[in-house]
């Protein structure tokens, strides 16, 4: 495999990367080593903000969260569609994912006033709020998980996963699709996607014009991650291919992708035996096959990041990059999709995660949580982006 990626990266004029390459990061403000970047001291993104759902609050201020009161938001992921955009989230009665949890939507003319949330997902079979189980961790119920809107042949489908609310995850683990019909304005289940199946992201069409996400299985921490490549013929025809084939080499988790000029693929996954840096891998055949992961030199809290390839070519990544902790969220921008060479705050002082980013017109919009407890909105310009330039020194803490 990294012999037929050499080659194909030495004939390639438009994207050269070298898979054993550590360097995703670079730049005079970032210090020789990354750990030890001063986070708080990254030029600030300008943004407007607005908070799609709260569990609770106190004088709804996020800032002020009441955790005892239980309760949860997260998975948070974006659409635009049909002139308006898409919100959903994983809502349920405890942080996180417990028996009884559900998929909740909301949608915006604007992206910055929502309507009030739906449930989009019905209650877990045998798991609502008069069973015994509701709310707590155990096989014996189960719970939904928000997996992301996927725009496929002009419809809207949203993706959610079912399984027991033990642990991560449930033997009956799969990935199920939801149709939108705008007339009745309600979610209809359209069926299984893929058994024993959780994405991270919702499918991004291929070159090949195949659509290939993500996949953990139940059993992920010892079978590794894989890829799904298919979904043309129906929602459920997928082809799934390793990255490793287990997790003994890497135990990642939550990986995103985006393709790279000449078609190229790169995988990005965070790293939970916590080294504080996020691994990368290359694919030169649509996702078949991978080079081995290397450890990259970005910082990364062991958090889940949102990558986007923007429509002037560049590529963003949302991230939480400090390594002790979730905070703050911040952008990065790359101009090849390889090394990222501006890092910019868009917001912390609390524990900020599970960003989604999508663009539209002009602007980019980022949902993320807050504590796991609510479902939050930056519109961040991308003038405002490009008009912001990093130090020429070292950030140090």
């Amino acid at each position: 495999m990294k012999t037929l990626l050499l080659a194909f990266f030495a004939a390639s004029a438009l994207a050269s990367p070298d898979p054993a390459s550590l360097v995703m990061l670079s730049g005079p403000w970032l210090p020789e080593n990354p750990h030890q970047l001063d986070f708080a001291s990254l030029p600030r993104l300008p943004s407007e903000h607005v908070v799609i759902n709260y569990v609770t609050a106190k004088g709804n201020d996020p800032t002020k969260l009441d955790k005892k009161s239980g309760g949860v938001n997260q998975h948070n992921y974006l659409a635009h569609h049909d002139g308006q955009f898409w919100a959903m989230w994983s809502d349920g009665p405890g942080i996180e994912d417990r028996v009884g949890q559900r998929v909740k939507y909301a949608t915006s003319p604007d992206g910055l006033n929502w309507n009030e949330p739906q449930f989009l997902t019905p209650v877990p079979p045998n798991s609502g709020p008069n069973s015994p189980h509701y709310g707590t961790r155990t096989d014996k119920g189960m719970r939904w998980i928000s997996r992301g809107f996927w725009k496929r042949d002009g419809e809207l489908l949203a993706l959610a996963s079912l399984d027991e609310a033990a642990g991560f995850f449930g033997k009956s683990l799969e990935l199920r699709a939801f149709r939108y019909h705008k007339a009745s304005a309600d979610w209809e289940d359209a069926g299984v996607v893929f058994k024993n199946t959780i994405n991270n992201f919702p499918p991004l069409k291929l070159s090949t014009g195949d659509w290939m996400m993500s996949r953990r299985m139940h059993d992920y921490k010892t079978s590794g991650v894989h890829f799904l490549v298919g979904g043309v013929k129906s929602l459920s025809d997928w082809q799934s291919f390793p990255v490793l084939g287990s997790a003994s080499e890497l135990k990642a988790e939550e990986p995103d992708w985006w393709i790279l000029p000449g078609n190229t693929l790169t995988a990005v996954f965070r790293d939970n035996r916590r080294s504080g840096f996020l691994y990368r891998a290359f694919s030169t055949d649509d996702g078949r096959t991978w080079s081995t992961p290397q450890k990259t030199n970005f910082p990364d809290a062991t958090s889940k990041i949102s990558g986007l390839r923007l429509r002037d070519g560049r590529y963003v990544l949302i991230s939480n990059p400090n390594p002790k902790k979730r905070d703050p969220l911040t952008l990065s921008i790359s101009d090849d999709g390889l090394i990222f060479t501006k890092m910019l705050y868009l917001v912390g002082g609390r524990h900020i995660d599970y960003p989604h980013v999508i663009e539209h017109g002009d602007s980019l919009f980022i949902a993320f949580a807050s504590g796991k407890q609510t479902v939050e909105m930056l519109k961040v310009k991308l003038s405002d982006v490009d008009a912001i330039k990093m130090p020429d020194k070292p950030l140090v803490k």
